[in-house]
């Protein structure tokens, strides 16, 4: 019976040390999949702005930067570029992605969106 408690008194805390072994697999999981979410979410904004901007600028004229900018989350750091021809709006947004995960290098997201040129005042380029 002293044998069997000796060897019960030796097994305590294995578990515990088996669980601090795992935590940083699930943590590391854990950001992996908040990092899949982020991505997900940059490159919808990075759409909607380039939608947003090819839209306004072939609509109005003007102003599709500045729709571009305000279609999305003010902290992303939107970069949007309008370009015209006598048929179409073209928007291209660019959006730097922050890595969650360390040493985890994601490219930017881009988008890109055309529009027929609708001008109502007719200034075509």
């Amino acid at each position: 019976m002293n044998r069997y408690r000796e060897r019960l008194r030796s097994d305590r805390g294995q578990v515990a040390l088996e669980y601090i072994g795992f935590v940083p697999i699930l943590l590391f999981v854990a950001l992996c999949g908040i990092q899949l979410g982020w991505i997900a979410y940059v490159h919808e904004q990075a759409d909607t702005a380039a939608r947003t901007a090819a839209r306004v600028e072939a609509r109005k004229g003007s102003g599709g930067e500045a729709a571009g900018e305000a279609a999305v989350r003010g902290g992303l750091g939107a970069v949007v570029k309008v370009t015209k021809t006598a048929d179409a709006v073209t928007a291209t947004v660019t959006i730097k992605i922050n890595s969650i995960v360390p040493g985890l290098d994601v490219e930017d997201a881009e988008a890109t969106a055309v529009m027929p040129n609708d001008d109502p005042t007719g200034a075509r380029p």
